[in-house]
């Protein structure tokens, strides 16, 4: 296996007032392509942060983040804004999805944006939401969807792009541990069959157990 990620001595901190917060203090890591890997540790030890400068929605105080061997931090925000948005998919523990279009609406909403033909944009949403077991509530909106329906949604528009890397910060923090085990099950299945490289930040041991690979931060650096 290659390496689809490669972190070298990264590190983020943040000026709250006259002092300094050393959220992350040099961590290195690797991440092969099509594995799976639990982010875990203490409130505040630093996952989401971590988790948010791997897939570019922040720049790092110092070190690397090199995707396929190239430093993504030395692009521009708009080349950036075009690799996240062609590369990585998000998944959060709050779906995010826009409440006033429905199921499919949503998750052809990131080919759209990215000028992608609608008839194309449409044929792999339906795809998309059939993976996640959707395809009979596709005319729904958010509102008329369970919290587990919608986070499957959610999944489902994080993969409308064919990213290679998936990151999902605490995807099943919202729901009950049925609906939880029932979304854990979906992403295993969906990192099998498109060779997802998956990266979740996550409290629960069992999801945290599914992973192939667990990271633990703590104060801001890897154990």
């Amino acid at each position: 296996m290659s390496n689809l990620l490669e972190v070298r001595a990264l590190c983020k901190t943040y000026a709250t007032g006259p002092n300094r917060v050393e959220v992350l203090a040099g961590i290195d890591l690797e991440l092969e392509s099509a594995t799976t890997t639990a982010l875990v540790g203490a409130s505040g030890a630093g996952k989401s942060t971590l988790l948010h400068l791997l897939g570019a929605l922040d720049r790092p105080s110092s070190g690397t983040v090199s995707f396929r061997g190239e430093d993504i931090f030395r692009k521009s925000d708009r080349e950036l804004a075009f690799f996240r948005n062609k590369s990585i998919g998000f998944v959060f523990q709050f779906h995010h999805l826009l409440s006033e279009f429905t199921a499919l609406e949503n998750v052809m909403m990131p080919a759209l944006i990215a000028r992608t033909a609608r008839d194309k944009a449409r044929a792999t949403a339906e795809e998309l939401l059939d993976d996640v077991g959707l395809s009979h509530r596709l005319g729904h909106r958010p509102g008329e969807l369970s919290g587990g329906e919608q986070q499957r949604v959610a999944i489902a528009r994080a993969l409308a792009l064919s990213p290679e890397l998936l990151l999902a910060d605490e995807p099943t923090g919202n729901l009950d541990m049925k609906t939880s085990e029932g979304v854990h099950a979906l992403l295993a299945e969906l990192q099998q069959k498109k060779g997802l490289t998956l990266v979740v930040v996550t409290h629960n041991e069992r999801l945290a157990a599914a992973m192939g690979r667990t990271v633990r931060l703590v104060d801001g650096r890897l154990e």
